[in-house]
């Protein structure tokens, strides 16, 4: 089973139980994050797709860690000019454990009955 979200600009495939690395989410280690922009869905059999996003289908996790990735060198050149410009970035990145990817068929809250 897993799903791939909308977060931060990009696009991310999650299942159950396994870290990832996401862009800067604010809040501190341990406390829940919900994903409710669910662009695609598969539980093993079938895969559901949203045009654009579904909306009976929530990713529930947790925060890991909050960090900065390695520093990133940005280096500007013009040959014969003399210009040069040195500049370096770490980016930061929030770590996250998939807890629970509820389906339809998996939560029975999330059912609309009509």
């Amino acid at each position: 089973m897993y799903a791939v979200v909308f977060s931060g600009g990009k696009q991310y495939k999650l299942q159950e139980g396994e870290t990832v690395r996401v862009e800067k989410i604010p809040g501190e280690i341990g406390s829940p994050v919900l994903f409710e922009k669910v662009l695609m869905y598969s539980d093993g059999q079938k895969v559901t797709i949203g045009r654009p996003l579904l909306d009976n289908i929530a990713v529930k996790a947790h925060i890991v860690e909050q960090g900065k990735a390695k520093k990133i060198i940005v280096f500007k050149y013009k040959r014969r000019k003399r210009y040069r410009r040195k500049q370096g970035h770490r980016q930061p990145f929030t770590a996250i454990r998939i807890d629970n990817i509820s389906g339809p068929a998996n939560d029975p809250e999330k059912q609309t009955t009509k």
